[in-house]
C-alpha cells in the first residue's frame, strides 16, 4: 500500500548559489543582509540571477506537471517572456518552502497558488492558448509600450534583465 505514494516528486530545490545567499542574508553580520530578495529577479545581481533561469524552469515544470489538470492551469513554457510571470513564479517558488514548514501554512500556499493561476490567465488572456502549445508572440501590437518615451534619466534595467533570462 505505501507504494501507491512513492512517485510522487519533490519540488525542486534552490540552486546551491541561492541557498548560500538566503542563509548568509538571514546573519545579521553580512553584507548581503541588506542585498535583495532572492524572488526579486529584476534587483539580483548577475552572479545571483545566473541559475534562476534553469531552477524556475524546473519549477514551472514541476507545477504543470504536478497540479496542471486543466489547459487553464498550464504554466506556459515561454513564461520567462512574461516578466510578470517571472517575478510571481519565483516569488510563488520561494514561498512553498516557507509554506511546508507548517500543515496549515501549506494550505495557504495552495491558496496563493490558485490565485497565482487567476492572475496569469488574467495577464495572458488570448495568447495564453497559443503559449501554452508553444508559439509565443511579443505583446500585441496594439498594446506595445515601446511606444511610450522613456522619462528623463530612466534606464529599462527591469526589461533586459528578463530578457537576459530568456536568452
Amino acid at each position: 500500500m505505501t507504494e501507491i505514494l512513492t512517485h510522487f516528486e519533490p519540488f525542486p530545490e534552490p540552486p546551491a548559489l541561492i541557498l548560500e545567499y538566503i542563509a548568509e542574508r538571514s546573519t545579521e553580520e553580512s553584507v548581503a543582509a541588506d542585498g535583495p530578495a532572492p524572488w526579486d529577479l529584476g534587483a539580483l545581481s548577475a552572479e545571483l540571477i545566473a541559475p534562476m533561469p534553469a531552477w524556475l524552469d524546473s519549477v514551472c515544470r514541476w507545477l504543470n506537471r504536478t497540479y496542471a489538470w486543466q489547459p487553464q492551469d498550464v504554466i506556459p513554457p515561454c513564461w520567462v517572456k512574461h516578466e510578470g510571470l517571472a517575478y510571481e513564479i519565483a516569488a510563488l517558488a520561494f514561498a512553498r518552502g516557507d509554506a511546508y514548514a507548517e500543515a496549515g501554512s501549506s494550505v495557504i500556499w495552495h491558496e496563493q497558488y490558485d490565485r497565482f493561476l487567476t492572475r496569469m490567465n488574467k495577464t495572458l488572456g488570448k495568447a495564453g492558448d497559443e503559449c501554452r502549445v508553444g508559439r509565443h508572440d511579443e505583446r500585441p501590437a496594439r498594446f506595445q509600450l515601446a511606444a511610450w518615451p522613456t522619462a528623463m534619466g530612466e534606464e529599462t534595467g527591469s526589461v533586459g534583465r528578463v530578457e537576459e533570462m530568456a536568452g
